[in-house]
């Protein structure tokens, strides 16, 4: 017997409501868990098992229907059309549950829901192909251009990242791609490494814009909950001046920096 589509189960870390920083108006932006990335300075460090965690009291992750999930998602519907918002899969990594996502992202276009994802595009490009006609918005993460170092610092090397995006530039779907960036001083800043990043996003043709996303300190506390160590303790966030320059670093190939 086929499962119906609002049965098939995923493993949620958490819904927020009213994100503005997660795509275009209002969002509804639903966590999932499991990432198979191990990024030094991950700000969601309790996504990243595919386990439901306990730590200090709390829970993290429960197991939801694609039904549930929806039934959440259009309690909102009145902002989403106010203000031209949706839907956001998030994660941990969302490719890595291929199957709910899939079905999530056909859930929320069946109930007319603009979607977006956030991705780091770690998966066979046989699930991204699948997915990519359900989604208005992906973002997605290019973290170091470096082979050997992305492997050192985010667990994986960076080759079927960089497949990915490049194969975006063969489909026909309308999609937006924003190229996201996380800025890690001392690790991922230099020139020639943003140059490099530049220049290869300079030749996709889907994408609307970079996004440089400023390093923050929001998963230490997670950290300590979950008794694991937080690599980057000496690192501090960013000064504004710091960001312009690396803005202006990446305007020298792509127009649309912000």
């Amino acid at each position: 017997m086929v499962r119906d589509a609002e049965e098939e189960r995923g493993v949620v870390l958490r819904m927020e409501r009213g994100s503005t920083h997660d795509g275009e108006g209002f969002r509804t932006v639903v966590f999932l868990k499991g990432c198979p990335l191990r990024c030094w300075w991950c700000s969601t460090p309790e996504g990243q098992s595919f386990e439901i965690e306990n730590a200090d009291e709390k829970v993290y992750g429960r197991v939801m229907t694609v039904g549930d999930v929806i039934k959440e998602v259009k309690k909102d519907t009145a902002f989403f059309f106010h203000s031209g918002g949706g839907v956001t899969l998030s994660g941990g990594e969302i490719l890595s549950q291929p199957e709910f996502s899939l079905a999530l992202l056909r859930a929320s276009r069946a109930n007319c829901i603009n979607t977006a994802i956030e991705t780091s595009f770690y998966a066979p490009w046989s699930v991204i192909r699948d997915i990519i006609p359900l989604v208005n918005t992906a973002f997605v993460d290019i973290k170091i251009f470096d082979q050997k170092k992305h492997e050192k610092l985010c667990g994986v090397d960076n080759t079927l990242i960089m497949d990915n995006l490049s194969r975006t530039n063969e489909v026909e779907s309308a999609l937006k791609l924003i190229v996201r960036i996380p800025l890690i001083p001392g690790v991922n800043d230099a020139t020639d490494e943003l140059a490099q990043i530049g220049k290869f996003c300079a030749g996709l043709k889907r994408l609307r814009g970079v996004q440089l996303l400023p390093y923050h300190r929001l998963g230490v506390d997670t950290y300590r909950k979950l008794g694991r160590p937080y690599p980057l303790s000496d690192i501090q966030p960013p000064e504004p001046e710091y960001m312009s320059r690396c803005r202006e670093i990446i305007r020298l190939y792509v127009k649309a920096v912000f």
